[in-house]
């Protein structure tokens, strides 16, 4: 740099410059400040002489980048930390706000990495204590904003510090300072109370929250949460914490000041309710501290001051929430003024409720409350009266009428935003509310029935019409999705505290009897032409997921010798007496579904995970097959009868659907049955294998071949058995392999092709449940492992031929990792004597691992790195082949042995414990062979012994390095 005014030009530039490619030529010119150590003394000369805040934030941001990414001197360190505390002394309240900021950072930054190399850096607390003492403003926000800043600095990990050790620190830091720092927090608070609009009000509620926010017990709370379980502040911590006016000094802060400050506050109420109960002496002090909290909640609710901001009532609402997560009802009941805090907190919910657009986030903390209230209600002692029969029926019922009010305003134009569509949104209001419900189940079920009468009614009766307002009928639909989620979610659960099991099993009937009454109409008449319209696709959801809870409830195995009561009412209602007939119900919706819903992928997937769910169990699988409909699904499995099967968008449900066949058919112990079965599919083969090579790249033969291998798959995964997979083992091979072979080859630049060709592949040579166990005699896993070969060296050969495309995982990177799962299931399969192919001069096994060894070096290892599944088909190849096929590794030349074992040494570095894991195992199974062939023998005489002395002798610290 030639001079200080051409470094602040060149500064000038890098923080404001629009041109991309001069900001890019700055920063290439200034990263030597950052990089080199030689520079921090010149950081120093800029931060007294230049003149520019950016040459400031270069110098600042610099020395940051130094004491993060290098092993400083101890010296050296020390003497930036001084320098730093006497500069913001001196020139702090003259500096931009964001200098000062990245000052501070770099200051707490250096006190946390240096925190057990010497005692002054513990100091850190008195020296910022001095700017609180200096009289002036200006300094008194450096001070908090340095203990802000120190706060967040130890209880946040770091890139250059080893996680044990930033646990060590914040441990360290906890048990010296924190506690004093929080003192320091409500002194400022306190001193600071009548300075009304301070910015110095803002740091220091700031600093309270991040002390009652630090990661007291090193569990790593997930920030990015709302939700946090108990605080689990430290004893030392009790006498401050059972001085009320801490607690009144953030009520107090609430009531004066304004969002956002008013919301911190509150955000410090809700740690202080979180706080664990055993940091109290006794019950007295526990029940001080919440009747103070009570009280104060209680006041804000009769002033309603603040509530009508959004932020305030949001985090007010996740206040009354934490009560239910720290006390007892009966804690609740025997505090003083406890029938007033119960009844503004109905009448809270009440209006929160009627507000639902404004306040539909918040709700979910108000209705955990009161469930979590009625559930303790079986456990509460005394004479106490906890009022819950009087206000819980009112939520309830406000509850249901607000959903049905959502519906008749209409619906947001994001459809992420409305909770039908939002599976996560929909859990939310719906978790806590049947435990609500069943809290007065009859008067509550009655209340959802006499909702849901008037509007099933409408229903049947639009169904018989020809025309009719599609608004209307959406309208209708919506709120029956509601009550069918509703009803759904009350199945979900059995807890009862009002009434006896069998009433309740009385009621659940008188509930799922309506949802059977509407599966009659929603599929009939007017209604069976909506398959199309996002309203019936809702409906139909929410259907299917009312069977999900019904059948685990009253239909599962579990559940097979229960539910007397529910099916005697069923029976009087519907005449469903028993399980079959119900079940017969469920699977005539799931054919139903499946026959009309051609484009929906979310009903169709619903629809099978539902029959899925229903086939895998034990009892209901059994009694499936004893259903018209389900032979008639097994027997006719095609596009004819399954529209879906055509539709591309729904070929992934394919696998699905044809996994839940294969459930149903191997229940049977039955090669005809297997066969007839499998008719379907061998005309789709026939109809392939008779295609020429001329026609054989048209869309038609695409999309058969697509279909065809997610079929296949879906049946390939349903072998749980060696007689299972034997049976199509023995119908695909050899038959049908040819086909495979030939799909590839043709359509290798095709992943929409290849993908489902090799997953359908890396599935059938998966050797689960020992399913891959042919007789002695048997070549079947030779011959077996022969057409893994071709495949692998088919697809290898042309795909590496091919050039790289802009989307190269897409293109390439998937279709190579799923061979190499291909490869390394059959390798690890333990049915292949692979000494076969040596012996009989077969290259099936060399080809292969040549050409999967060609796919991954033509991959850089930063790639391989950066995607997920890539990286685990990779490092399970290489502790596949370094276990069992050792040799082959050892023979390759030099440059490739260093490289793959190099890589190992990073996978060992990842934080995926099942990658290092494998990459362990490698790096141990190579020192087992080097110690058992070169360190104990008298010289290497195997060809591999004599290779991998060679290769050790090429690069002596080749262990050294990997055991790092």
């Amino acid at each position: 740099m030639e001079n200080l005014a051409q470094l602040e030009a060149l500064c000038e530039r890098l923080y404001n410059s629009q041109d991309s490619a001069e900001r890019a030529h700055a920063e290439n010119t200034l990263k030597c400040f950052s990089v080199n150590t030689d520079y921090i003394s010149q950081c120093q000369y800029i931060l007294e002489n230049a003149l520019t805040p950016y040459a400031l934030m270069l110098a600042s941001s610099s020395l940051l980048k130094q004491v993060t990414d290098h092993s400083l001197a101890l010296n050296l360190r020390l003497d930036i930390w001084s320098y730093i505390f006497n500069y913001l002394a001196t020139r702090g309240p003259k500096l931009q706000p964001f200098v000062t900021a990245s000052l501070i950072q770099l200051l707490c930054r250096v006190t946390k990495f240096g925190w057990f190399d010497d005692e002054r850096f513990r100091d850190v607390v008195k020296e910022s204590a001095n700017f609180l003492s200096q009289g002036t403003s200006e300094h008194y926000a450096i001070g908090l904003k340095i203990l802000n800043q120190l706060v967040s600095e130890m209880n946040q990990p770091n890139p250059g510090l080893p996680s044990t050790h930033h646990r060590r620190v914040a441990c360290s830091f906890r048990d010296q300072s924190l506690f004093q720092i929080f003192q320091m927090s409500l002194t400022s608070l306190r001193h600071l109370q009548s300075d009304v609009a301070s910015r110095l009000q803002e740091l220091a509620l700031s600093l309270a929250h991040k002390c009652l926010s630090f990661d007291f017990v090193g569990t790593s709370i997930d920030e990015s949460s709302e939700e946090f379980g108990t605080v689990q502040i430290p004893s030392s911590w009790r006498p401050l914490l059972e001085d009320s006016s801490t607690l009144q000094i953030f009520f107090d802060y609430y009531s004066i000041t304004k969002a956002p400050l008013s919301k911190e506050a509150l955000e410090c109420l809700v740690r202080l309710a979180s706080v664990r109960r055993s940091l109290f002496v006794n019950d007295a002090a526990r029940s001080k501290f919440l009747a103070h909290l009570m009280t104060g909640t209680k006041e804000i609710l009769q002033s309603g001051q603040g509530l009508a901001d959004h932020d305030n009532y949001h985090e007010y609402c996740r206040l009354l929430g934490r009560f239910r997560v720290n006390y007892q009802l009966s804690e609740l009941v025997n505090v003083e003024g406890y029938s007033d805090w119960i009844r503004l907190v109905a009448e809270f919910t009440l209006k929160s409720l009627l507000s639902w657009q404004w306040a539909s986030s918040s709700v979910y903390y108000l209705l955990g409350l009161w469930s979590r209230l009625v559930s303790s209600v079986p456990y509460l002692k005394g004479d106490a009266p906890s009022l819950l029969d009087e206000f819980v029926p009112k939520i309830t019922e406000s509850f249901l009428t607000s959903r049905f009010n959502s519906v008749q305003v209409g619906f947001p134009d994001d459809l992420s935003e409305n909770p039908l569509d939002n599976v996560e949104l929909l859990q939310d209001q719906l978790d806590c509310f049947p435990y609500l419900c069943r809290f007065q189940y009859e008067s509550s079920g009655s209340y959802i029935i006499n909702m849901m009468e008037p509007v099933l009614q409408s229903y049947t009766e639009k169904a018989r019409l020809q025309t009719c307002d599609k608004n209307d009928l959406s309208i209708i639909e919506a709120k029956l999705t509601w009550v069918v989620h509703i009803i759904a979610a009350i199945l979900k659960i059995k807890q009862c505290t009002g009434c006896s099991m069998e009433s309740q099993e009385v009621l659940d009937a008188e509930l799922s009897a309506r949802v059977l009454q509407l599966i009659n109409v929603t599929d009939s008449g007017l209604h069976s032409q909506r398959y199309g319209e996002v309203s019936k696709q809702r409906l139909d959801r929410a259907i299917l997921t009312f069977f999900q809870h019904f059948r685990k409830s009253y239909v599962g195995d579990q559940a097979m010798h229960s539910s007397k009561q529910l099916y005697a009412r069923l029976s009087e209602l519907l005449g469903l007496h028993d399980h079959l007939l119900l079940l017969n119900v469920i699977v005539g919706k799931i054919a139903t579904n499946l026959k009309c819903y051609t484009e929906s992928e979310q009903v169709i997937d619903h629809t099978l995970s539902l029959f899925l769910e229903l086939a895998s169990g034990y009892m209901t699988g059994k009694l499936l097959l004893k259903l018209d409909t389900v032979k008639f699904i097994i027997a006719n499995h095609t596009r004819e009868h399954f529209p879906f099967l055509e539709e591309y968008r729904c070929s992934r449900s394919r696998t699905t659907f044809y996994y839940t066949i294969g459930w149903l058919i191997f229940m049977e112990d039955s090669p005809i049955k297997f066969k007839s079965s499998m008719e379907p599919l061998l005309q789709v083969f026939v109809s392939l294998e008779s295609t020429p090579d001329a026609v054989f790249r048209t869309d038609a033969v695409k999309y058969a071949l697509i279909g065809l291998m997610r079929d296949l798959r879906g049946i390939a995964m349903a072998t749980n058995s060696r007689r299972t997979y034997g049976l199509l083992f023995d119908w695909l091979y050899p038959a049908h392999m040819p086909l495979i072979l030939k799909g590839i080859t043709h359509w290798t630049d095709t992943p929409e092709v290849t993908t489902p060709l090799l997953k359908f592949m890396a599935e059938f040579v998966l050797n689960k449940a020992q399913r891959l166990t042919f007789d002695s005699s048997s070549p079947n896993g030779i011959l077996l492992f022969r057409e893994v070969s071709k495949l692998i060296v088919a697809y290898g050969t042309r795909i590496l031929s091919l050039p790289n495309p802009a989307d190269i995982y897409a293109f390439k990177y998937k279709g190579i990792w799923i061979s190499l799962t291909i490869l390394a299931r059959g390798l690890a399969g333990n049915y292949v004597n692979f000494g076969v192919f040596e012996l009989y001069g077969d290259r099936a096994l060399s080809d292969a691992l040549d050409i999967a060894l060609k796919m991954t070096l033509s991959i850089p290892l930063a790639d391989i790195l950066a995607f997920r599944k890539l990286t685990r088909a990779y490092f399970s190849f290489l502790e596949v082949l370094f276990n069992s096929h050792i040799n082959f590794i050892l023979n390759l030349d030099a440059a490739t042995f260093m490289h793959i074992v190099g890589s190992l040494e990073s996978g060992l570095k990842g934080l995926d414990i099942n990658i290092s894991s494998q990459c362990a195992a490698a790096v141990d199974n190579l020192a087992a062979f080097y110690f058992n062939n070169i360190t104990m023998g008298e010289a290497p005489t195997s060809p591999a012994s004599v290779k991998l002395a060679q290769h050790i002798a090429d690069c002596p610290s080749l262990f050294p390095q990997v055991s790092d």
